[in-house]
């Protein structure tokens, strides 16, 4: 409902939701530390904004689960207990699990192949992890998402979406633990040999066992 007093403010949609994306990738590239105090004031004058796109920046990024509102104290970057995490791999595992069966009765030939290309980038990524961590990531993201894409439930991407931005808060701690990548690619192969082979069932085992896998890894 629109707020119809006469000064209610009108924000500008796409100023604070610059702000939110700028201050999400600040925090997923930890500038911004999970605990670490949000310095409002100091964050809207570096980017040269008021408080009040600042503030509504801030509420998005909350209902996202990314920072955590404390009474009189401000916003914080969320810290992720295991509990958190559990929570959040048990949800992604049931989701995408769902999708990548519905992926491997429904993709076309194409379909397959474009996954079967990021998979490829993703093995040539984690070659050297070390030199493209991020570009591993990203690879491992897409692949990830476009799986939900093809399965093609809207309401299943936005949960999705959502969780995996808190999952994002521990991705450091998680993914380059020793020997994780070489793990995380051969569930990956896993996963595609059983979507090529077009058993919906043992892709949706897969993909459990690669979030399982994941959890571990992540606590």
């Amino acid at each position: 409902m629109f707020d119809t007093r006469p000064d209610a403010t009108i924000i500008p949609r796409a100023l604070y939701e610059e702000v939110a994306e700028r201050l999400r990738q600040r925090i997923f590239n930890r500038e911004l530390e999970p605990g670490s105090w949000i310095d409002e004031l100091k964050i809207a004058e570096e980017l040269g904004i008021s408080r009040t796109p600042m503030r509504e920046a801030l509420k998005v990024l909350a209902a996202e689960g990314l920072i955590t509102m404390k009474v009189r104290r401000g916003a914080y970057v969320t810290e992720v207990s295991d509990k958190d995490l559990s929570d959040v791999y048990h949800l992604l595992s049931l989701l995408e699990s769902d999708a990548v069966a519905v992926v491997a009765e429904r993709a076309s030939d194409e379909q397959l192949k474009e996954l079967d290309r990021l998979h490829q980038e993703l093995e040539a990524a984690g070659r050297d992890p070390e030199r493209q961590r991020e570009r591993f990531f990203q690879i491992n993201e897409q692949f990830h998402m476009r799986v939900l894409d093809i399965a093609n439930n809207r309401w299943r991407d936005q949960m999705v979406s959502d969780l995996r931005k808190v999952m994002k808060l521990n991705r450091h701690n998680s993914l380059f633990k020793t020997g994780r990548v070489e793990e995380s690619l051969l569930e990956h192969r896993a996963i595609m040999t059983a979507l090529q082979a077009r058993n919906p069932a043992l892709a949706a085992q897969r993909m459990r066992e690669h979030f399982s896998n994941g959890l571990e890894a992540a606590i």
